[in-house]
């Protein structure tokens, strides 16, 4: 069966596709999974790099977002029966064996490649809405709208009762943001700050959502309403923003850092509470994640060079060959 390797740290072209063997026999508690659909993110082209703050020592399957069918179980196994569709951490490979409790049941009638491309990034959406206190009616002002954390935002915002202001790079990205529910769009080419303070009367954006940093971070700083919370999801422009205390103070704002990484070791039932509520989302139609690029797995090297150059709208998905 086919799987995707990093072999050593490097780019999309490093990436390795090779046959490896299957394993025979599982384990009472494991489950035998045929993988359908696999999402791949920015940060696996970084895992890929050895630049994500986490690093796995090669070789290593890339990703960790797949969904498929169970087409065998364990002698222990009670929870699964052969034909479930499942969600599991295994990656870009054909076929996975898991140990029962890595798995989760994905509800019947929800697409898998939806399923497959939708956990990460709406994770990463809900937790940082809980973490700013959003409540409905205020401001959401969200960067890179058009990517796959930004684009799950701008849908969980809506969900929850916020104005959207959205910003991307291109026309054709904000007609998407803008099908998906933002308020208002910005292309950011020349800026935001100005058009920021006329949509909400000079006040600014009460949540900004920051997955860019750098530069647009800095910018934001001057458009956050007093009060505003800026949330700092990741560094896709390169640079790490730098937060002056002083303008903090005197906007009586804040500025969070969080990862869902940290909220499943430190606060697991809230993590399972919140994948809980996502996926009930999911299968009632409320959240509706986008997909704009389905890729061979023996392509997968495509998959991460369209994420490099920014031609993923929402998510990529890694189907069967």
């Amino acid at each position: 069966m086919k799987a995707v390797f990093v072999e050593k740290y490097g780019g999309p072209d490093d990436l390795v596709v090779k046959e490896i063997d299957r394993i025979e026999t599982i384990g009472a508690n494991d489950v035998r999974v045929e993988i359908k659909a696999r999402g791949i993110a920015f940060s696996d082209t970084l895992v890929a790099a050895g630049q994500y703050q986490v690093k796995s020592e090669p070789p290593f399957i890339l990703g960790n977002e797949a969904a498929g069918y169970v087409t065998e179980i364990g002698s222990s196994v009670t929870e699964y029966q052969v034909g479930d569709a499942v969600l599991t951490s295994a990656g870009c490979i054909e076929e996975a064996v898991i140990d029962v409790n890595s798995l989760t049941l994905i509800p019947e009638g929800v697409d898998l490649e939806l399923a497959a491309g939708f956990r990460s990034n709406y994770q990463t959406a809900l937790y940082g809405m809980q973490r700013a206190r959003l409540k409905a009616g205020e401001t959401l002002l969200i960067h890179g709208a058009a990517g796959g954390v930004g684009l799950a935002a701008v849908d969980i915002g809506k969900l929850m009762g916020a104005t959207v202001i959205a910003t991307a790079g291109t026309d054709e990205k904000l007609d998407i943001v803008k099908q998906m529910g933002a308020d208002h769009v910005i292309n950011y080419t020349n800026g935001f700050r100005e058009e920021v303070k006329e949509i909400t009367n000079g006040l600014g954006a009460d949540i900004i959502y920051d997955p860019v940093g750098g530069d647009v971070f800095d910018e934001s700083m001057r458009c956050i309403a007093p009060f505003g919370r800026i949330l700092i999801v990741g560094f896709t422009g390169g640079r790490p923003g730098l937060a002056k205390t002083n303008h903090l103070l005197v906007k009586d704002a804040e500025v969070i850092g969080y990862t869902i990484g940290g909220l499943a070791n430190h606060a697991p039932e809230w993590s399972n509470s919140n994948h809980d509520i996502l996926m009930g989302w999911l299968a009632s139609g409320r959240i509706k994640p986008y997909i704009s690029h389905r890729v061979p797995l023996s392509r997968t090297s495509d998959a991460l060079k369209h994420i490099i150059n920014r031609e993923v709208i929402g998510k990529a998905i890694i189907v069967n060959d």
